[in-house]
């Protein structure tokens, strides 16, 4: 499908991809991995063609179709939801706005004889038989599936896009590749702006997807179920293996350690090279040969072996402050906006030292509840820190807040401390920046590396309280280990919103599911909240509404009676008895009206029919017949669907 051919890529004298080649192929599931800044952003862009290299070429067939998801979208204003994932099928709109011209001509027309009047029924015919083949009656249907799984409600799709977070505005831009059924997707961090809902359908969608796909993910969990095959980007090379995540890291382990020993060799070869260089360059006779053997150190290709010992390479968050017993104390807070209940008399008190994780469904109040504590927004009832709380935040967009035209060790240097001045390279270091990285400016830097320098800054003061809001976004896998363990030997209290399970795992004592605008306590850390939950994994939190075991003592509220189930499943067999019934006059009606067209197509029987006052205007009310139907079909699928759901 895609080929790449000894591609080069360079900014400002520095390699980012170096004679690099490979194919993407019908069916592949590429994990592209790397470090942050290693160009895995840039390589999507390439292959888009937003991007032109500096050498080689990409070779993309005429007609295939790519769907690219970019972390920086410029979004368009002034449609509503609908109309923007409708905005995926403008081929078929294009066909229906044509087959609705020509019905109106067929309809208002009287020169029933002529050839024109032919060629407009025949035309008709060829439209509509398209229209349908192309899967034009499934629009609607397609639109609520994508829309819904990516966690839209009935309620949203008439809302103007402008009325949307940035986030929200990302899945619409999602839904609308989807949509398009590219022949190859190319997805930069999909999963940064869903909740667990969404990443479980958007995990089940792209399994049965036919085309190829290319994607960037720091999900470990997420590029397991989805890959089949593994790019690693390193020093401006590209290592490709036929397998997925897990399995690449255990082949790359094995490759690095032979990458060990052979730069073990090559350094001692070089070694044993200059000896003889400067043993025989001041002799005559050996002149020629001292020569032979410097041309071929300069033609040797230095093996480089990629250093990621997280062992290591470790940062510290300053030793907490003395507070007292009660690092926060809420009492019965509460948010609204305008007649939408957030969070409801919400009660919760965190003891010096404890580690909270807030779980559950976008949309749910765990990001605000987060701001209500830090005091980026008002609310009701009382939110008070304890004695001595020095608390620390940090945002899910904190990385936005970085001035973009000054260079990171900059960026550090103006928010150090007097007790951290003298150690602002050492700080860096410890965040994988290195003496050439630190002059970089902050807009040049990549989701993942702007996302370390604000975690940077925030080690730059002692907190005894620290709130976390989705921290592990855009960073990559190291980077989130070496956070996870700088936080497990974090002396302070911990409150952080987060759905990446891997990196809950074993790092909190409390969990905190929000649901129904409050919030339920579970001890223990992810696993022990699975376990009570009886669910098999963290994804299945969001999903699984219908499996759940409500334990909650208003089971009046939260359970179905016995009459309410009876009446659920008699709807559910009335709409398959409905659906099953409109089948079957879809496929009798439709059946005459191809008999109809075919004989219409007939010059001899269309004179004959002609002569029949009412055939038009009966061939017209079963045509509408039919869509009334087919609309009928579509509504009471989709009510279906909910039922079942």
């Amino acid at each position: 499908m895609i080929s790449v051919n000894n591609l080069s890529l360079y900014f400002g004298g520095q390699d980012v991809f170096k004679d690099i080649s490979f194919m993407v192929n019908k069916g592949d599931k590429i994990g592209l991995v790397g470090k942050n800044g290693a160009g895995k952003s840039t390589l999507l862009n390439l292959l888009a063609k937003e991007l032109k290299p500096n050498n080689g070429n990409i070779s993309i067939p005429n007609g295939l179709i790519v769907g690219y998801l970019t972390q920086d979208l410029d979004f368009e204003d002034g449609r509503t939801v609908i109309e923007e994932a409708q905005v995926a099928f403008d081929y078929l709109n294009q066909i229906k706005e044509r087959l609705e011209y020509v019905d109106k001509q067929i309809n208002e027309r009287t020169d029933y004889e002529t050839n024109s009047y032919l060629e407009l029924i025949t035309e008709f015919h060829d439209l509509d038989e398209r229209y349908r083949m192309e899967g034009g009656n499934d629009i609607q249907s397609e639109m609520s599936q994508v829309l819904n799984g990516l966690g839209f409600t009935q309620y949203d799709y008439n809302r103007q896009t402008t009325e949307f977070s940035g986030g929200w505005r990302m899945r619409i831009e999602l839904a609308k590749i989807l949509l398009q059924k590219p022949d190859i997707l190319l997805l930069d961090e999909p999963t940064n702006h869903l909740d667990i809902e969404s990443i479980i359908w958007l995990e089940n969608w792209l399994k049965k997807y036919s085309g190829a796909i290319v994607l960037v993910s720091h999900d470990r969990f997420f590029l397991d179920s989805i890959s089949n095959r593994t790019i690693e980007i390193a020093f401006s090379k590209i290592n490709d293996y036929k397998a997925r995540y897990t399995k690449y890291l255990e082949l790359r382990k094995d490759r690095i350690e032979k990458q060990i020993q052979a730069k073990k060799n090559q350094d001692k070869f070089i070694t044993e090279t200059k000896i003889l260089i400067n043993k025989f360059r001041a002799k005559k006779n050996k002149a020629a040969f001292a020569q032979t053997l410097i041309t071929k150190l300069d033609r040797l290709e230095i093996i480089h072996v990629e250093k990621e010992d997280i062992g290591r390479i470790q940062f510290r968050f300053p030793p907490a402050p003395h507070s007292g017993k009660l690092s926060l104390v809420i009492n019965e807070a509460s948010k609204r906006y305008d007649d939408l209940q957030v969070l409801s008399k919400i009660n919760l008190e965190i003891v010096k030292g404890d580690k909270l994780a807030f779980v559950g469904k976008n949309g749910e109040g765990k990001s605000t509840l987060a701001k209500m504590i830090v005091g980026e927004i008002d609310y009701g009832g009382s939110i008070q820190l304890g004695h001595q709380i020095k608390m620390g935040y940090y945002a899910q967009n904190q990385a936005d807040f970085l001035d973009e035209d000054i260079t990171v060790l900059e960026t550090i240097e103006n928010a150090v401390t007097q007790q951290t001045s003298s150690n602002v390279r050492t700080i860096l270091g410890s965040f994988l920046f290195s003496n050439d990285d630190v002059t970089k400016k902050i807009k040049v830097l990549s989701g993942g590396e702007r996302a370390r320098v604000a975690l940077c800054k925030l080690l730059l003061e002692p907190y005894n309280l620290l709130v976390m809001d989705e921290p592990t976004n855009h960073l990559d896998i190291t980077s989130k280990e070496l956070l996870k363990k700088a936080l497990l030997n974090f002396d302070g209290s911990l409150i952080v919103v987060s759905h990446d399970r891997e990196f809950l795992q074993g790092l909190t004592q409390k969990v905190y599911e929000f649901k129904n605008q409050n919030i339920k306590e579970y001890i223990g850390d992810i696993n022990a909240f699975l376990s009570e939950k009886e669910m098999s994994n963290f994804k299945q939190l969001e999903s699984s509404q219908k499996d759940q075991k409500i334990v909650d003592k208003d089971k009046n509220k939260e359970q179905k009676s016995y009459h309410d189930k009876k009446n659920h499943n008699s709807n559910i067999k009335k709409l398959r008895n409905r659906i099953n019934k409109l089948e079957k006059e879809i496929t009798t009606l439709s059946t005459r009206l191809k008999e109809k067209d075919e004989a219409l197509s007939d010059p001899i029987k269309f004179k004959e029919l002609s002569n029949d006052k009412g055939f038009f205007s009966i061939y017209d009310q079963e045509q509408k017949n039919l869509k009334k139907l087919e609309d009928d079909w579509t509504i009471d699928n989709e009510k279906l669907d909910q039922l079942i759901s």
